[in-house]
C-alpha cells in the first residue's frame, strides 16, 4: 500500500519519500480533534477575568446548588479537606473575621478568609492572614477554576466561582482554617459543600416583639449549616434570639457556646464601636484552639489555649522565668490591635478635611456609625459635618431611619447630601430610590439636606460646607458609594 501511494504521488509530478509522506499524514491526524478529548479552555488576562466575573452574576436558584456540588467534585471534594468557620449575622461579620484572623495568626495558625462583598476589586474577597491575594495569583487561580468549570460543562455563576476559588487557594496554601462570611443576601453556596467546625452569629437586628417571628425565620436560615458537633456562638444581646439559637442548635445536634456579653478593650473609640465583634472573635479563637487544634501545635505562649492545671506551687525557676519572660495577656493584645479592613469606620485623617468611610447600609449599622461620629466629636470638636449617602438603599426611605437622623442632628450640627448610586456588579441592594424624594423626606425632619446629580457634585458640596482643618465628611449608606468615592479620588485602593 505504501508503494501504491508513492507511485500515485510521483505520477502527479511530485516526488516524496514514504517516511516524509507518513510523517505528514500523522501530523495532519494529530491536528484533528480527537473524539472524547477535553478542549483547552481560554486563558484570560486579569482584566478579562474581571469583565467575565462582572457579567456572570445571577440570581440564586436550585440549579446553582447542584452546580457548586459538581464544581467541588471536579476538584476532588476539596471542601472536605479544609476546616471551616462560618460567620453570619446582620452586621459586623467582616470585622469579626478580621479580628479572628489576627488572633489565630498570633497563635501561629495560617488563616484563609473569604470576605463578602468586595468594594473595589474581587481580590478583596480572598485573603490569607488578612493579606489580599495578588493580581497574578488571582489570575492563575481564576483561570484554573473557570477552566475546570467550562471543560466539565458546569454552568457556574460568579459567586460559585469565587467560592471555589477561596477553597482552592486555601488548600494550595495549606491553611489551618478558612473563615467564610455568609452575607444575608447571598445564597449559602459554601454551606452546601462544607462542614463547618464552628458557626458564629454576630447580631440579628430588629429584636422587638412584633419582629420575633421574622427573626426566628432568619435564624433558621442562618443555622441551616449547623451539623452534629458544630459549635455555635453569638454576640447577639436579645434573650429571645439567643433562646431560639439554643433550641435550633440543639435540635441539629450542634454544641451551643455561651453568648458574648463583654466588650473587648480596644482603643478609643473602637471599643464602643467594634468591641463586641472583637470579643466574639476571641471566643471563636478560644473554641477553635481548644477543640480543633492538636495540642502539639499549640504555642507555649498561647493567649487562647486553656492551660492544664498545675498541682502545688510553681518552682523558683518557674517564677524566675515568668518574671524574665512575662506573657502577653489578651487585654494587651487588644490594646495594640486595630481593624485593618477598609471602609469599616475608616478615618482618612491625612485628608483635609478628615474623611470617614463606613459601609453601614442598614438601620442597625447606621446607629453604630452615628454613635462613632458622636464619640469623635467628644474627642475633638468638629467644625462642620456633612454626611453623603447613596440613594440605592431601601432603608433610607424607612420612618425609623428618618427618626434616627432627626435625633442625631438635634444634638449634632451638620447637613446631608443625597446622591444617585451606580451599583457595582454583585451588589444585591439594587433598589434605586428617587433622590429628590429621599432628600425631601429628610428635609421634612427639619434636617439640612440637598440632592446632587452625581458623586462629584455631592462631594464638592460637602467640601464647601465644612472647615478644612477641623471638619468631617462621612461617606456611607452603600458599598457602591464607597467605590464611587475611590474612583472620584483616583485611588486604586481605599
Amino acid at each position: 500500500m505504501r508503494a501504491d501511494l508513492t507511485f500515485q504521488i510521483e505520477n502527479s509530478g511530485y516526488k516524496i519519500s514514504n517516511r516524509t509522506f507518513i510523517g505528514d499524514v500523522m501530523k495532519t491526524i494529530n491536528k484533528q480533534p480527537q473524539k472524547g478529548a477535553i478542549p483547552v479552555a481560554k486563558q484570560r488576562s486579569y482584566n478579562e477575568l474581571v469583565e467575565f466575573l462582572d457579567r456572570n452574576w445571577s440570581q440564586p436558584d436550585s440549579n446553582h446548588v447542584s452546580c457548586i456540588k459538581e464544581l467541588d467534585l471536579a476538584f476532588g471534594s476539596i471542601s472536605k479537606k479544609i476546616n471551616t468557620i462560618f460567620v453570619s449575622g446582620n452586621n459586623g461579620k467582616s470585622l469579626t473575621m478580621n479580628f479572628t484572623a489576627q488572633l489565630l495568626a498570633n497563635e501561629g495558625l495560617k488563616v484563609g478568609l473569604f470576605y463578602a462583598p468586595h468594594i473595589l476589586s474581587y481580590n478583596e474577597r480572598i485573603c490569607i492572614n488578612n493579606e489580599t491575594i495578588s493580581n497574578k495569583a488571582f489570575t492563575d487561580l481564576a483561570n484554573e477554576v473557570i477552566s475546570t468549570a467550562e471543560t466539565s460543562g458546569i454552568n457556574a455563576d460568579t459567586l460559585e466561582l469565587l467560592t471555589m476559588m477561596s477553597l482552592v487557594y486555601s488548600h494550595q496554601n495549606k491553611v489551618d482554617v478558612l473563615i467564610c462570611e455568609i452575607n444575608e443576601n447571598d445564597p449559602l453556596y459554601s454551606s452546601q459543600i462544607c462542614a463547618p467546625k464552628l458557626v458564629a452569629i454576630t447580631r440579628i437586628s430588629g429584636s422587638e416583639k412584633p419582629e420575633a417571628e421574622e427573626n426566628k425565620q432568619i435564624l433558621e436560615s442562618m443555622l441551616e449549616i449547623v451539623q452534629p458537633g458544630t459549635y455555635v456562638v453569638s454576640a447577639d444581646q436579645s434573650k429571645l434570639n439567643l433562646q431560639d439559637m439554643l433550641e435550633l442548635t440543639e435540635n441539629k445536634g450542634g454544641v451551643w457556646a455561651m453568648p458574648i456579653r463583654k466588650l473587648a478593650t480596644l482603643s478609643y473609640p473602637f471599643e464602643q464601636l467594634h468591641g463586641r465583634c472583637a470579643a466574639l472573635a476571641e471566643r471563636i479563637g478560644e473554641i477553635y484552639i481548644n477543640s480543633f487544634v492538636p495540642q502539639e501545635k499549640v504555642l507555649h505562649n498561647s493567649l487562647l489555649a486553656k492551660q492544664k492545671g498545675q498541682r502545688g506551687r510553681p518552682t523558683l525557676e518557674a517564677k524566675r522565668q515568668a518574671e524574665l519572660n512575662p506573657k502577653e495577656t489578651v487585654e494587651q493584645f487588644w490594646g495594640t490591635t486595630v481593624n485593618n479592613l477598609p471602609c469599616r469606620f475608616q478615618l482618612l485623617e491625612k485628608e483635609k478635611p478628615t474623611i470617614l468611610l463606613d459601609n453601614a447600609n442598614n438601620l442597625d449599622a447606621f446607629k453604630n456609625l452615628l454613635l462613632g461620629i458622636r464619640l469623635l466629636h467628644y474627642q475633638r470638636p468638629l467644625k462642620g459635618l456633612c454626611l453623603i449617602i447613596g440613594s440605592n438603599n431601601a432603608d433610607l426611605e424607612k420612618d425609623e431611619f428618618l427618626k434616627l437622623l432627626r435625633y442625631f442632628f438635634k444634638k449634632t450640627s451638620g447637613n446631608i447630601v443625597v446622591c444617585p448610586v451606580n451599583p457595582i456588579p454583585g451588589d444585591m441592594d439594587k433598589t434605586l430610590s428617587d433622590v429628590e424624594k429621599v432628600t425631601n423626606d429628610i428635609k421634612s425632619m427639619k434636617i439640612k439636606a440637598r440632592s446632587a446629580k452625581n458623586f462629584k457634585e455631592a462631594f464638592e458640596a460637602a467640601l464647601s460646607s465644612v472647615d478644612e482643618r477641623h471638619g468631617l465628611i462621612v461617606v456611607a449608606g452603600s458599598t457602591s458609594l464607597l467605590a464611587q468615592y475611590s474612583q472620584y479620588k483616583g485611588n486604586k485602593k481605599l
